[in-house]
């Protein structure tokens, strides 16, 4: 019964961090700002870094299941 919102959280922040993650690094490669008004370097470490937070997170609910 518990196992239902663990997919459901895994499945939303897996989905999430890896839209991110891909959206920032197709921005880097095509020299696009990630945000902005903010340094391009800081804007993709915390981009990239978040999305990766996020699918580990994912990760880590489905482990719970």
């Amino acid at each position: 019964m518990e196992s239902g919102p663990a997919i459901f959280a895994g499945a939303a922040f897996t989905l999430f961090g890896a839209g991110l993650l891909l959206w920032t690094g197709t921005r880097a490669l095509h020299r696009a700002p990630v945000a902005h008004g903010v340094n391009p370097a800081a804007a993709i470490t915390f981009a990239a870094s978040m999305g990766a937070a996020f699918v580990i997170l994912g990760v880590w609910c489905f482990g719970r299941v």
